[in-house]
C-alpha cells in the first residue's frame, strides 16, 4: 500500500481531549483506526468532524439501523472510490449485519445484493444524493415512505451520505490507507474469550 500523504499524528503530541478519545477507541477496538491519526493533525477540524460523524451515526432515534448507516457509506464511498471508508466502514457493516459477504456486495454492486428492498430503497437515494443531488425532487421521497422512512429518516440517509462524501474526499486526497485489521472483521466468526 502507498504511503499516506500527510504523516499520522502522535498520539504523544495531541491535546489532551483528542488523546482520551482516541485512546478510549483504541481500548475498544484493539487499535487505533488510520483516520483518528490522519485528522489529528489538526485538532479543531478533528473536533467538529467527529461530533458530526457521532451524531450522525451513533444516534438512537430515527429508524436507520448501526448497520443501515454503515451501508450507506460502504455504498457511496464505492462510488466515491475511497478506498479507506469502504474498508473500514465495510467492516463495521459486516460486524452489525452478521453478514460476511455483505460489504463487498454493498460495495461492487449493492443491486445485487444480499439486502432488503427496504435497504435498496434507502441506497437508490443515497446514490442518487451522492451523485445527482441537483436532481432530488419530492418523487425520490415516495419510495422511501412506502418503505416505512419518515421524513427525518430520509434527511439522515442525505446527511450521512453527505458527510461522507466529505470524509471519501479527505482520505482520498491525502492517501489515507486502511488498517491491516479492517480487512478481517466481521468475516470469520470472533473467538470467544
Amino acid at each position: 500500500m502507498n504511503a499516506p500523504r500527510y504523516p499520522l499524528a502522535e498520539l504523544k503530541d495531541l491535546p489532551d481531549d483528542i488523546r482520551t478519545a482516541i485512546l478510549a477507541v483504541q481500548e475498544k477496538a484493539g487499535f487505533v483506526p488510520n483516520v483518528f491519526l490522519g485528522l489529528a493533525r489538526r485538532p479543531a477540524e478533528w473536533r467538529a468532524f467527529f461530533a458530526y460523524h457521532d451524531a450522525l451515526m451513533l444516534k438512537e432515534e430515527g429508524s436507520l439501523t448501526k448497520g443501515d448507516r454503515e451501508m450507506i457509506v460502504t455504498a457511496t464511498s464505492a462510488v466515491n472510490q475511497c478506498l479507506y471508508c469502504v474498508v473500514a466502514h465495510g467492516a463495521l457493516l459486516r460486524i452489525y449485519e452478521k453478514k460476511p459477504l455483505v460489504a463487498d456486495q454493498v460495495a461492487v454492486n449493492y443491486r445485487k445484493a444480499d439486502i432488503t428492498q427496504r435497504q435498496r430503497a434507502m441506497l437508490d437515494f443515497a446514490m442518487k444524493v451522492c451523485e445527482r443531488s441537483h436532481e432530488i425532487d419530492d418523487r425520490d421521497f415516495g419510495p422511501l415512505h412506502a418503505h416505512g422512512f419518515d421524513d427525518e429518516d430520509i434527511w439522515d440517509i442525505a446527511a450521512i451520505t453527505a458527510f461522507f462524501g466529505l470524509s471519501n474526499r479527505l482520505a482520498s486526497f491525502s492517501g489515507m490507507q486502511p488498517n491491516p485489521e479492517f480487512f478481517l472483521m466481521g468475516r470469520l466468526p470472533r473467538e470467544k474469550k
